[in-house]
């Protein structure tokens, strides 16, 4: 899965992009979710602001 190169840029980026499956409430395959769930450990406080769709 491809990542911004600076931390913080990841942290928001992994946010972002959480925040969009479950606003259009999009399937996850697993291996998508072991690699977000793995890069959001090392985001503890990083925000994610969901919008659902209507």
């Amino acid at each position: 899965m491809w990542m911004p190169p600076f931390e913080g840029d990841r942290c928001e980026y992994i946010a972002n992009w959480i925040a969009v499956k479950v606003r259009w409430q999009l399937a996850i395959d697993p291996s998508e979710e072991a690699a977000l769930a793995e890069s959001a450990t090392r985001c503890p406080n990083a925000p994610v602001k969901v919008t659902l769709a209507r």
